[in-house]
Formats: C-alpha cells, structure tokens, sequence
C-alpha cells in the first residue's frame, strides 16, 4: 500500500480542483469574483543580480523569481503540500520512494514542452551543482528516473521526512534543461533572460528602474494569470517607497520593502491592508553573522559577551515597532521542533564584561578591549539602524565596532568568501531544521558559499546531533536530537540571534489573494487579481 496526496485529499472531500475553488471562494465570499486583466506594480528592494532561483537564493530573487518558475509543489501555511507541477504523488510506505505524477499540456516560455526530464535535470544536475542547501538533500537521491515523460521516480538511499518540502519553487524552481545542459550554468544566456513554465514570462528589466514581467498566455492552468503584468519598481529611498504606497504608484509591498516604523501609521490607512503572515515556510531569524576566524570571535565566551550586550526587547519594539519578537535561540519559534526551554540568556552588560575579562579582553585606557569591523546589511534603513544599535551597543562594554557599508551584491560575495568580520543575516528555515538551520552550524558545510556555515564554527557533538535528526525515522527520535542540539547552541553562540522576523506584506485592498499559502508573497501569483 502507498500514501496517495491525491486519496488524501479526496478523503477530506477535497481533490485539485477543490483546493483551486477554494481560493475563488474566498474572493466570492467578498462579494468579488476573479477580475481579468490590470497591471500589478510592486517593489523589489534591492535590486537582485539575477532571478534565476539557484544561481542566487537571496531574498530579493525568491520574491520575484517563482512568478516566473514553478516548483513541483506549494505548500499551505500549515505546511501541507498542495500539487504544482506535480498533480499527484505517492509516497511508500518504507518512506524511500517517491512517485509524482506530471501535469500535462505544460510549456516553457519559449515554447518548448515541459517533460520528467527537465524535473530529472533541475534536480540532479543544476540545484545540486548550484545549492549546497539541495545538495545536501538531494545527495540522499540514490535513483531519480523517468518511467514515462510525465513521471517521476525517485529513489532515496534511506527515508527523509522533510523531503516534500524541498520542491517549492524558491527550493528547487524547475528549468528547462535545454537552456543548460552542457553549459555553464551560472554563466548560461537564461541566467540573464529567464525561462520557466510559470504564470508569467520575463520581459524587461531597466537596471535601476524596474522589471517587467507579462502574462503568459500558454499557462497551464486555464484562465489563468489574472494579471496582464507585474511591473517590480527599485525604489533605493525607504520614504519614497511609502510614498509610492500611500499614493496608490503601488499596490504591494512585502519582505524589507517599508521600513518598520511606518507599519503602525499603515495599519491605520482604510484602504490598505497589513499582513504577517505567509511566511510559514521560511520563518525568517536574523542574527549577527560571526566569522570565527577573526581575533577573538572564535572564543565562545566573547560571543555569550556580545550576546548579553545586546537587549533584544530594545530591538524588537524600537527598531522594529513589534513587526517580529526577539529570537531565544537557533530555532525560530514558528519551526518545528522549537525547543522553549533552550534560550539564549538574556540582557546583562555587567555579565558581558565579566566574560570579557575572563578571555583576556581587558579594556586600554580608552576603554576599549577589541575592535572589531562589522558589515551593514543593504537592505534598508532598518538594518542600518540596527548596526548602529549594535555599535553603540558593544561599545558600552568595551568593544568597538567599526561599520562598512557596500551593496548587497558585494555583501553577498564578501560574506562567500569569508571577507568579514561580522555582519547581520538573517536566513529562511524551509519548515524543518534539517533544511534550513542545520546549514549554519555543522563543519561539513563550511564553504565559500554565501548561506553556509561561512563562519567556520565546529563542533563534533553538534555534527553529530544534526546528522542523528538527519537520519532518524521517527519524528520522537528527530525531535530529541533536536532539542539537544539547541541546548549546545545556545552555550557556544555560534551566530548571535537577534530576532524572528516577521515580513509585513502590505497592500491595497483591491489586490485579492495576495497571501493563499505558506509562502505568501513568495508564491506565484497565478489567482491574484485586482478588484475593480
């Protein structure tokens, strides 16, 4: 006997196109019925290098990218997978082997039919040379083959409970394998034009000023996109991006695009509508990103200092205006296998400067024990704010900060390459800590790679634990590893976790279904549509 996604859901009375109705109904129970038609125009900030999901995984790519590239999968904000190119699977029982079954009748954007070989080639080829998040992963694939052109086989060396959650397009968007094969993926023509098979295709982009992108009228899905185009403004001015939503020259916004302290005053707004959530499947922690190689980072007891330095309340209601909560530990507290009793210990300069004394650092006649250089994050002015905060901070305990400002492509390329001292990150969980925290901490990862373990922390017992959850079979024996393994983090420090974010997506209430899943304004925006 196998688990069928599609038994299930006729079980509960609810099959595809059920769910697709669903979605409908929540327009018309607003009294709207999808509307046809209308430019969407929205902000993207920054500005990304590319979207080819892959190639580059940093925020700015994942907003925009999968209205372009569909995954295998979706996922509500429960985390329950819902079919995307996939309009059916079968899991054995034995958990080893996975069925998914192809939509028919799909297209590229260049017009070429989508096919199992195009799954095949995105997930053993391209993500896996790309990702070292599906790397890691996918290196469990023990067999992955086409028993017809609209099915998939896959085949894995030992059962993996998270698996399902790595076929979101911002996980592993699927490409066609005739752009790339045999090329230089990174450097390949599409790379810089991008091809999917998503509800609209790449049409324009005016570095600095916007991207554009049209309905492709081949989707899969019949009628539609509702949208003839999303139009993705760069506004670098915070004050001019709420501006441009205040003043109705957008109608969406989402992710770092308004700054926190203008949340409370939109909020108050009649014809604009806040929302937190739809961002289940990431649950973004941010944290300050420490090298473990630069002088004395790589002592624990100067990274708990820097951590008792900081008062995370401060941060969470002064910078942030309660848009988040401050983070306890390596977990956020929306991931599963949360540990509540596993925190990081809390605001206390005094002990912070008995630890410092303890490793040596005592203070010159400046007062000063360290000097130490931090990277801005360019993502906004809230994140500038923040490493102002955390200057004047660790000052008041004796460590001196000194800030360096860049833009985020040479951010993401200097954090790659190890050329930091500290920064701040923060970094998308994917519904499971073996996907999305496990990446940060085990010594296996440590890679030139921007989203690895680029501080080179090591920790054999930490290795260990990660790999026990990795390979457990029962969800009690992950969740053990689990907690013990957070109990060691929140001891070594090995990053200074700072705060679970929580990424309003603000709009205009004529923008209906904004938000119908787990990854909110990640998701494709096939149902969006604009009332009238």
């Amino acid at each position: 006997m196998t688990i069928s996604r599609r038994g299930m859901l006729a079980a509960a009375g609810l099959g595809v196109a059920g769910q697709k109705l669903m979605r409908v109904s929540d327009a018309l129970a607003q009294g709207v019925a999808p509307r046809r038609g209308g430019t969407l125009t929205t902000i993207l900030q920054p500005e990304p290098p590319v979207l080819q999901i892959g190639v580059n995984q940093q925020g700015p790519t994942l907003i925009a990218a999968p209205k372009i590239f569909n995954g295998l999968l979706t996922f509500s904000q429960t985390l329950e997978p819902r079919p995307e190119l996939a309009k059916s699977w079968t899991i054995s029982p034995d958990g080893r082997e996975y069925v998914f079954r192809l939509q028919e009748n799909v297209t590229f954007h260049d017009g070429r039919p989508f096919s199992a070989e195009d799954v095949i080639f995105s997930i053993m080829k391209f993500h896996m040379e790309l990702a070292p998040r599906a790397r890691a992963i996918f290196q469990l694939i023990d067999e992955c083959t086409a028993p017809d052109p609209h099915t998939v086989r896959i085949t894995l060396k030992r059962a993996f409970q998270p698996f399902l959650l790595m076929f979101d397009a911002t996980a592993c968007a699927i490409v066609a394998k005739h752009l790339f094969d045999g090329q230089d993926y990174r450097n390949a023509p599409a790379v810089q034009r991008p091809v999917g098979t998503g509800p609209f295709r790449f049409t324009e982009w005016q570095r600095g000023n916007f991207i554009r992108m049209d309905r492709f009228d081949n989707y899969w899905k019949p009628g539609q996109p509702y949208l003839d185009s999303i139009i993705w403004r760069i506004v670098p001015d915070s004050q001019s991006r709420q501006v441009a939503l205040e003043t109705g020259a957008v109608q969406l916004t989402s992710s770092g695009d308004i700054e926190p302290f203008a949340v409370p005053g939109l909020r108050q707004r009649p014809n604009i509508e806040v929302r937190t959530d739809g961002w289940e499947y990431f649950s973004p922690l941010s944290w300050i990103e420490v090298n473990h190689r630069a002088g004395p980072l790589g002592d624990a007891r100067v990274r708990r200092a820097i951590s008792h330095a900081i008062d995370r309340n401060f941060i969470a209601q002064r910078l942030w205006f309660g848009v988040g909560k401050p983070a306890t530990g390596p977990i956020a507290s929306t991931t599963k296998f949360y540990d509540a009793d596993a925190k990081l210990q809390g605001y206390d300069p005094r002990a912070a400067q008995q630890l410092l004394d303890a490793a040596g650092l005592r203070p010159n006649a400046q007062g000063v024990r360290a000097t130490i250089k931090h990277l801005v994050l360019p993502y906004g002015e809230v994140w500038t704010r923040l490493s102002e905060y955390l200057r004047q901070s660790l000052r008041q305990v004796g460590i001196a900060l000194e800030l360096e400002s860049t833009d985020a492509g040479a951010w993401a390329r200097r954090v790659g390459n190890w050329e930091y001292e500290t920064t701040v990150n923060f970094v998308y969980q994917f519904g499971d800590p073996t996907l999305g925290v496990e990446r940060t901490y085990v010594s296996s990862n440590i890679q030139r790679v921007t989203f690895t373990n680029t501080g080179g922390y090591s920790n054999p017992q930490v290795d260990a634990l990660f790999l026990r959850a990795r390979e457990a079979a029962s969800e009690a024996d992950r969740r053990a590893a689990f907690f013990e393994v957070q109990k060691i983090l929140v001891q070594d420090v090995p990053q200074v976790w700072l705060m679970e974010l929580a990424f309003p997506t603000i709009y205009d209430r004529r923008v209906r279904n904004a938000i119908t899943g787990g990854t909110g304004p990640n998701g494709s925006f096939d149902d969006v549509f604009l009332a009238s």
